[in-house]
């Protein structure tokens, strides 16, 4: 729900808000400390970090928003660094693939030059690729 909350605002507005991705933070914190203790924690603050770490050069370099850095942190604090850099591998892929339709929507590449895109979109589908090979290895 909380990533089709950021998808949404992402495609409309151009925006990953902080009024969505804050609480759901403490949530995710909240729900690993009460269901694995300190173990928990430990692994929401870990894939916490990881997110965050890989969004972080391409921020600082203009090619994504700060809200993007942060719904990736999000997804590793509700699942961990492991499952954040599987989602990572398929965020990439469908990062691409954006980036393809949005140079042929454009018209070429020249013309597609400064034209962002809702990167949340990406991160998202990252994420509900990772779940859904999680559940079809069981």
């Amino acid at each position: 729900m909380i990533l089709g909350v950021c998808v949404v605002t992402d495609i409309r507005k151009r925006k990953i808000y902080n009024k969505v991705i804050f609480p759901s933070l403490i949530a995710a914190f909240v729900l690993n400390t009460a269901l694995g203790g300190f173990r928990g924690f430990e692994e929401a603050f870990l894939g916490f970090i990881v997110g965050f770490a890989l969004l972080l050069i391409p921020y600082i370099f203009g090619g994504m928003g700060a809200g993007d850095v942060k719904l990736m942190a999000l997804v590793g604090a509700f699942k961990g660094y492991e499952f954040v850099l599987e989602s990572f591998i398929y965020m990439a892929v469908i990062g691409g693939i954006l980036a393809i339709g949005v140079i042929i929507m454009r018209g070429g590449f020249r013309n597609s030059l400064g034209v962002g895109m809702p990167y949340g979109v990406a991160i998202a589908g990252g994420a509900v690729m990772a779940l859904l090979m999680d559940v079809t290895l069981l």
